[in-house]
């Protein structure tokens, strides 16, 4: 089965730094995936047309479930927290934005865990000098499934973790704590702001794609990952793909979840 995940920037495209929501679903439609993770994902939106990006996706790659977390309501530059609700089928009323999780394979459950925030620190050049800017980030959340694949069970966690040094290791140490209770095999993507090294160490899990994602042009860094604890293992190397939308290339692998499964070297 194919995993993805990809920081959609609100589908932004590169050229036109604008969104054009049917270049956003041939994007989509093109990676090809079974199971995807978005984040920055905007839905009713004016900056993208008062989409409803999640549905354009799930349209596209052909999903039979599909659900979005919000973590901010109302227009962009009004944006009050989210209710932090359990995900459901029904679109939320209004402009949101948030993480979602499509699946072409059934969900037999679905949660929301609402991440910890704190105030952090940037650091900003001021003068010749490096002077701390306290920052308190936006909310943040993760959308949990449970889904039934050809492979068998698979729990399936996307998230967006903080931009914030420190700050985006901690939500993912909380995150990992409130799914230990779920099923194994569990994969975690998602825009974690942590390399590889730190998102391994941080979360006790294995990666199962390794390629750099960020910036798009000309990518040096790889902080969108794809994670996995319990029986499933890469079957071929992962790829890093240019959509043409978002600052972010999409991260894509191909995994199964048999027992025993030598893993991809």
């Amino acid at each position: 089965m194919r995993l993805v995940t990809f920081n959609v920037q609100h589908g932004r495209t590169l050229d036109s730094r604008r969104v054009d929501v049917s270049r956003f679903a041939d994007a989509i439609r093109a990676l090809d995936a079974d199971v995807l993770a978005l984040q920055e994902v905007d839905h009713r939106q004016l900056r993208s047309g008062r989409a409803d990006l999640t549905a354009v996706a799930a349209d596209a790659m052909g999903a039979r479930d599909a659900r979005l977390s919000v973590t901010l309501r109302g227009p962009v530059g009004l944006w009050r927290e989210g209710r932090y609700d359990e995900p459901s089928a029904a679109p939320p009323p209004g402009a949101a934005y948030g993480v979602a999780l499509l699946s072409r394979y059934p969900a037999t459950a679905w949660r929301t865990v609402r991440l910890p925030r704190r105030r952090g620190v940037v650091w900003a050049h001021r003068s010749g000098r490096r002077l701390p800017r306290p920052l308190h980030d936006h909310p943040r959340a993760a959308i949990v499934a449970q889904l039934a694949t050809p492979d068998g069970p698979l729990t399936v966690v996307c998230t967006h973790l903080s931009f914030l040094s420190g700050q985006n290791a901690v939500q993912a140490r909380h995150l990992v704590e409130a799914v230990a209770d779920l099923p194994r095999p569990l994969v975690l993507m998602g825009d974690l702001n942590l390399g590889p090294t730190t998102a391994a160490r941080t979360t006790g899990m294995s990666s199962l794609a390794d390629a750099p994602t960020y910036p798009v042009h000309a990518p040096t860094a790889q902080i969108d990952h794809v994670l996995g604890d319990g029986h499933v293992v890469a079957t071929g190397p992962a790829r890093s793909v240019d959509t043409g939308v978002s600052d972010h290339r999409a991260l894509v692998v191909d995994v199964t979840l048999a027992p025993g499964a030598a893993p991809h070297d």
